[in-house]
């Protein structure tokens, strides 16, 4: 029994620890606890298996890698963007965005689920967070709805898919966490997942347009009465052309010397300013030329966009790496709530509770990540998982296919911090080993965890917005009726559709990679053309590892594996350098083959090397 034990102890820990966690036990103690239990238990069973290599001095380790975590630029990113989300939430643009599209909308059939449909992009683009979108369109586009007999299934269903956009839209807190633990530019995530983000978006809005046309009584279009912004869409698209026309001539003239991605930036933001220039004054002067509507739409819509475009733009265009596009996403909120006169002590203080609360469960989720990742690792988990997924039939598609499916079913009781953490760093071995590309793997998590929020019981936005629709009959101010509760069944029912269309979706991207793998640029490089040159860093015959990086790139927090122990024997172990694909590489300097020189040959070069050499005056110095 105790060698059956010693030999699995690797699925043993994983089934135990998942199972905790889907007990409902802390996520942070749980991985913790986990770790160095099995920790001990790994220990004194080391002497019965070969394949367990912990031993206690290796819990000193641990220190160093929680500051590890700490050191980490990219995960400076989360408390940025969430600050910048509640800061959005709270100064109520969720709520003047939903009415001034809906009131844009409100002619037509299901205006007011385009509406939330497009809200839902650009709070996604602008917050990143799933509650915050959910709750902020529940409170708001709920009610509206019901007071105008929309569907209560297909009301509660768009605004709970469209919340849910916030995980794959970019600046999505999923993308930063997955390209962190992928190992992956945050940015290359970024452009990787804007394609098939703009494809989800469409397919909603397809669908409410199919609604629309089938059951037209699910959807009907805002009565007259209620369109306070009156009509006026002419001058709007009139706006709108000039914006575009300013933007041609500047790119052309004014900033035709510049570089192409800063002409591009500069034309647009002198079109942008122009259109909010003329909104402004056709407001405050009484020039009355454009509509109230387009004039509203301009004010409202602007300020958001310009902020998705200071965070996301600079990402995309190189300006900014997302740490620093997440700060100054923050402080252009900041900024929109003072102008707004929204900034009050008390929504400053709950945006930085919630962002401390957040990126204090962050930071504990990955302590106890990382300590259940060494004793896993000690026992040969990572082996057993990667062979494990290896042997599935299918190759790659069969691999994706069935990551899709335990990450779909895991999503649905754990939250997708605990997913990226636990199990993304599990998967990345056999994916980098079936060559797929870690940006196209990371979105395909990314909609499978959006897909899996969707997903009655246990899907996270089904609760958010349950949280806040009426479980009772209501008074509606308005209209003065009595309408009836929201039941969960109908919620439920609401998402099957958005639900089906992410599986759609995922099928789609694992089927033509292109929609994320685009983010590559063409190489202008000719390969037979580049030279490399390997120096030796002083990584002699002393055993130290190369450029003073202790155990050499890439290594393991177990040492060396075994036959590979940095001894004396050669420069290509000694300086720590792990080159895969090279083979058995020559000493840095000699030819491949080499012959041995002759006998009489060696003794005349040892001979002159004992003789001092005679400097050439007249030659140039050589560094040799």
């Amino acid at each position: 029994m105790i060698d059956f034990i010693a030999h699995n102890l690797a699925p043993i820990m994983f089934v135990t620890v998942m199972a905790m966690l889907l007990i409902g036990y802390p996520v942070a103690f749980t991985l913790a606890a986990g770790g160095l239990l099995f920790f001990v238990i790994g220990v004194e069973l080391s002497h019965i298996s070969s394949e367990i290599r912990l031993f206690w001095p290796l819990l000193q380790s641990h220190p160093e890698r929680i500051y590890g975590i700490m050191y980490n630029d990219t995960l400076l990113a989360i408390p940025f963007f969430t600050f910048m989300g509640l800061i959005l939430e709270r100064s109520r643009m969720a709520e003047d965005l939903l009415d001034t599209i809906g009131q844009l909308f409100g002619p037509v059939r299901g205006g007011l689920a385009y509406a939330a449909v497009l809200v839902g992009a650009l709070l996604a683009a602008t917050t990143g967070v799933v509650a915050a979108s959910v709750i902020a369109m529940g409170l708001i586009s709920l009610p509206i709805m019901m007071r105008y007999n929309y569907n209560r299934g297909f009301a509660t269903g768009t605004i709970a898919a469209s919340g849910t956009l916030a995980q794959i839209v970019p600046p999505s807190l999923v993308l930063i966490v997955m390209a962190d633990q992928l190992g992956r530019s945050v940015g290359d995530m970024y452009v990787g997942a804007l394609l098939p983000a703009l494809v989800i978006i469409a397919a909603y809005c397809l669908l409410v347009f199919a609604v629309t046309i089938f059951k037209p009584e699910w959807a009907p279009a805002l009565p007259p009465e209620t369109r306070k912004l009156g009509g006026g869409v002419m001058s709007l698209i009139l706006l709108i052309a000039a914006s575009v026309a300013i933007y041609f001539a500047t790119y052309h003239t004014v900033f035709a010397e510049m570089r192409g991605e800063v002409r591009l930036v500069w034309a647009a933001t002198t079109a942008t300013i122009f259109a909010l220039l003329f909104s402004l004054a056709n407001r405050y002067l009484k020039l009355n030329i454009l509509s109230r509507l387009a004039e509203q739409v301009v004010i409202v819509l602007i300020p958001p966009l310009a902020l998705i475009f200071l965070v996301l733009g600079t990402i995309f265009l190189g300006i900014a790496t997302p740490t620093e596009g997440g700060a100054m996403g923050a402080a252009g909120a900041l900024l929109l709530a003072i102008v707004k006169r929204r900034l009050t002590f008390t929504v400053l203080k709950q945006a930085l509770d919630a962002t401390t609360k957040l990126s204090a469960f962050v930071m504990f989720i990955l302590i106890g990540a990382r300590v259940f990742g060494l004793t896993f690792y000690g026992i040969n988990g990572n082996v057993w998982i990667e062979e494990l997924l290896l042997a599935l039939p299918g190759g790659e598609i069969g691999f994706l296919l069935t990551v899709t499916v335990i990450v779909f079913i895991l999503g649905c009781f754990l939250d997708f911090f605990e997913i990226a953490f636990i199990m993304v760093p599990l998967l990345v071995p056999a994916a980098e080993t079936l060559g797929i590309d870690l940006i196209w793997f990371g979105v395909i998590l990314g909609i499978n965890l959006q897909t899996s929020f969707l997903t009655p019981p246990f899907g996270f936005s089904l609760f958010y917005l349950r949280s806040i629709a009426p479980m009772k009959e209501w008074k509606d101010e308005v209209s003065g009726r009595i309408l009836p509760a929201v039941k969960t069944t109908e919620i439920y029912k609401g998402a099957i559709p958005f639900i089906i269309i992410q599986f759609l979706m995922i099928i789609l991207v694992i089927s033509f990679p292109g929609l994320v793998t685009h983010y590559k640029k063409e190489s202008t490089v000719n390969p037979s053309e580049v030279e490399i040159n390997i120096p030796s860093f002083g990584s002699g015959n002393d055993g130290g590892p190369g450029f003073g990086l202790p155990g050499g790139l890439g290594s393991s927090p177990f040492g060396a594996p075994p036959g590979q122990s940095g001894g004396s024997d050669g420069g290509a172990q000694n300086n720590g350098l792990q080159l895969p694909g090279l083979g058995g590489l020559p000493p840095i300097g000699a030819p491949a083959d080499a012959p041995e020189a002759a006998p009489q040959e060696q003794e005349q070069e040892q001979e002159q090397e004992q003789k001092p050499a005679t400097p050439d005056l007249s030659q140039p110095p050589s560094f040799d």
